[in-house]
């Protein structure tokens, strides 16, 4: 529900803060005392229409924020929004606001975050409906009105089985699509993926191996340098002269001095260990360059075996993946889709059967659906064709109007006719009302009389309640047209609906207004020379004064007769608890 609304430098509105609790809240004032700039201000606050004419003259921007409280229950679609956008701060609640800039430009934020226009209007449609202003009633939104249709005749079960098929068969027809292309391009996909098979199998690749053959091109191509270098330190090691005694004769001599010095003095024990094993390395490591320097090979002929190889392996990687799993990786892809390739043809024959199997089931299931959803329709006409009757709207006449659409890969519903089909069905449907005698049926986007729109959304939205997610609903111009005593029916189903919704209504009726659980007066003032609008919550005595005063000249009779209308509204509402 609305817990908060802010408005500052709006139309004429300076400053206003608003708190709202559940159930109905009614709205009541003069002509042009500024109620229909509120709903102007929600209607900007939901995504709508916000150009800087609506800026207070002297401002240089305008604002409007509103904090909603969210029901996981009921405003699962909002929070998956804000789930989607990364936006849910809190799971119950989101802050929404708009400002409009003197320069035309506007910013949407949602919990604080700049969004765009179209993200607040996507979120706002979960969030509140506005009846009276055509272009913002969901109900008049024809695609709405089969899930509509569907919560409200409970037919969950079966729109799910026929979903699953759905979606077996749009798995299946996309297997399908991919064989048969596959199919035409045949040979010339055969030719191709037998010659990158036949390359990447006869190259024989092994993992490592590249980088196996570069160390060996490096040895091969500097074997001159790298036997120099190795026989030169063999002779440093080993090579020994009167003159010039090797490496290792010098450690050996060292190794028996200290061995003497530690068995005079035990306490360089260590020192001989040390120089002892150090002795021995350099033996290893004289023993391991010799076998390093026999190993070298002066073979031209095979480094140009190593470059050629290596420069097989890269292209490959190359043309391949980058690497030699990859490579290896790729060669097996290939395999397979040859062999689906070269099978497709019997796949594509098995699926076609099972394809046309899925169809009549499909059909099934999809007839089924629909006789259920034309059964519920006809009593959901006769239920509203009754509120529309307790509305002064006797002689309306309500229906949902069902057709399908042909295709020529749609469902099979006979010899000749195939109807499109989609995730919920071969139903396409809309709401259609005839609201005078003689008029025939019309769909509801056709309907023009504010308040007859109005008090048709009523009847809708009371015999919807159940299947109707929005958790706030407003009502403008709901009694146009409308005397006391309906006034007083209007007021009672009002109320009936803010039970499971949060609904505002703006009203002029006092029968209607005494069934707000909150009263809210809007007027107009002039201060400094400027007009101002403001908000007053009423109670108690203001209140029985201001629907005296909607009945007339505040005179004792009036102000009886808002007590009584208060009375009677009261009692109203105790019997519908």
């Amino acid at each position: 529900m609305l817990k908060e609304l802010q408005i500052d430098n709006f139309a004429i509105i300076d400053h206003l803060q608003v708190s709202f609790g559940s159930g109905l809240i009614t709205l009541t004032g003069e002509t042009g005392a500024g109620k229909s700039i509120l709903l102007d201000a929600i209607m900007v606050l939901m995504g709508g229409r916000a150009d800087a004419s609506l800026i207070r003259s002297g401002a240089d921007r305008a604002l409007v924020e509103g904090t909603f409280q969210l029901a996981s229950s009921r405003q699962q679609g909002a929070i998956d929004i804000l789930a989607r956008e990364e936006l849910l701060d809190e799971a119950d609640s989101v802050v929404l606001a708009r400002e409009i800039r003197r320069e035309g430009r506007s910013v949407a934020r949602v919990n604080g975050r700049s969004v765009s226009a179209s993200l607040l209007k996507e979120l706002g449609a979960y969030l509140v409906d506005i009846h009276g202003q055509s272009e913002h009633l969901s109900l008049l939104n024809v695609h709405e009105h089969l899930g509509l249709l569907d919560r409200y005749a409970g037919s969950g079960s079966l729109l799910d089985g026929y979903t699953a098929l759905y979606h077996d068969l749009q798995a299946l027809r996309r297997e399908l699509r991919a064989l048969q292309q596959d199919e035409a391009d045949a040979a010339r996909q055969i030719d191709l993926l037998n010659y990158q098979i036949q390359e990447i199998e006869s190259a024989r690749l092994k993992v490592g191996e590249d980088e196996q053959l570069k160390q060996e091109q490096d040895r091969l191509a500097n074997a001159e340098s790298l036997a120099d270098a190795a026989q030169k330190s063999l002779a440093l090691l080993e090579g020994s002269s009167p003159e010039a005694p090797s490496i290792t004769e010098m450690a050996g001599e060292l190794v028996r001095l200290l061995s003497t010095l530690a068995r005079m003095d035990s306490s360089q024990e260590h020192l001989r260990g040390q120089v002892e094993n150090a002795a021995e390395l350099l033996n290893d490591a004289a023993l391991e360059l010799q076998d390093y320097a026999d190993s070298i090979e002066f073979n031209p002929r095979r480094l140009e075996q190593v470059i050629e190889r290596l420069e097989l392996v890269r292209s490959l990687c190359r043309k391949y993946g980058g690497t030699i799993e990859a490579v290896q990786a790729f060669g097996q892809q290939s395999q397979h889709k040859l062999e689906t390739i070269t099978h497709a043809g019997e796949r594509i024959a098995v699926l076609q059967e099972k394809e046309a199997q899925l169809l009549a089931e499909l059909t099934r299931h999809a007839l089924a659906l629909s006789a259920f959803r034309k059964e519920a329709a006809q009593e959901m006409s006769r239920a509203i064709e009754r509120e529309l009757d307790d509305l002064s709207m006797a002689s309306a006449s309500f229906a949902v109007d069902f057709q399908t659409r042909p295709h020529k890969d749609g469902l099979p519903l006979d010899d000749t006719l195939r109807a499109a089909f989609d995730a919920t069905g071969m139903d396409v449907t809309e709401f259609l009302i005839a609201p005078n005698p003689g008029e025939g049926l019309k769909p509801l986007v056709k309907i023009a009389s504010g308040g007859e729109t109005s008090r048709l959304m009523l009847a809708l939205k009371n015999v919807l309640a159940a299947a109707d997610t929005i958790p706030v609903l407003i009502f403008d111009e709901i009694d146009q047209g409308v005397g006391g005593r309906v006034g007083m029916v209007v007021g009672e189903k009002l109320w009936n609906l803010s039970k499971s919704h949060q609904v505002m209504c703006v009203t002029h009726l006092p029968q209607l207004a005494a069934f707000g659980d909150q009263h809210y007066h809007v007027s107009k003032q002039i201060h400094e020379g400027r007009t101002l609008t403001e908000v007053t919550m009423l109670e108690g005595e203001a209140r029985q004064n201001e629907l005296a005063q909607m009945l007339g000249p505040v005179t004792e009779g009036t102000l009886k007769s808002a007590a009584e209308t208060l009375t009677l509204a009261a009692r109203k509402k105790d019997t519908i608890n």
